[in-house]
């Protein structure tokens, strides 16, 4: 390549080089939230707190870590879990449109649901119920699909809402009370999962 032609490029590299690396500049997030999942198995609301890591290396796609404490007893009235631990590790996708990014979210993880909080009686039948298989405590693989909205408030903090489902892999074979059947494997339950909080951009 002849000298002129390579300070040409050079040139023209070095004038294009700030607009690049303002586009492709990456951010990172910090966050906390309430967060609810309304259990298809056993009918019944659970609440907790969290933080959220995210960070985002384009603008179209965010990778974030998140990890959720549901301290109740749960279900109310009889308790199979003292607590539950709620972890999603996954990818956020959406457009900014001015202070608005929706986005959808894709994110594996595990729920831990942690043992009893009081001795849990159960009846001597095969396959047992469900709520005996937990009653122990047993961690399950998690999958989150869905999508949510994050709203600047200032240039550096921002509100969000996550909606979406809750895969939950259940083991088996177990009985399922409420309706009644038989799971001879592993199977999925649906959780509708509901988040909202506030975070910081930096």
């Amino acid at each position: 390549m002849k000298t002129a032609t390579l300070l040409r490029t050079v040139a023209v590299a070095a004038q294009l080089l700030p607009a690049a690396t303002a586009t492709a500049q990456d951010e990172f997030e910090l966050g906390v939230q309430l967060a609810s999942a309304q259990s298809g198995q056993f009918d019944a609301a659970d609440t907790g707190i969290g933080g959220r890591i995210g960070w985002q290396p384009i603008p179209l796609v965010g990778l974030e870590a998140e990890l959720n404490v549901y301290p109740r007893g749960f279900p109310d009235g009889r308790p199979f879990s003292r607590t539950r631990v709620e972890g999603l590790f996954g990818a956020t996708a959406g457009v900014t449109l001015g202070r608005v990014r929706p986005f959808a979210r894709l994110r594996p993880g595990f729920v831990d649901v942690q043992e009893a909080p009081d001795p849990f009686p159960c009846i001597l039948i095969y396959p047992p119920p469900l709520a005996c298989a937990l009653a122990a405590g047993r961690t399950l693989f998690a999958l989150d699909a869905g999508g949510g909205v994050a709203v600047a408030l200032t240039p550096r903090t921002f509100v969000r809402v996550d909606v979406g489902d809750r895969l939950v892999r259940y083991p088996g074979p177990v009985l399922e009370t409420d309706p009644r059947r038989i799971h001879r494997d592993a199977f999925f339950g649906h959780d509708f999962r509901f988040a909202t909080g506030v975070g910081l951009r930096f």
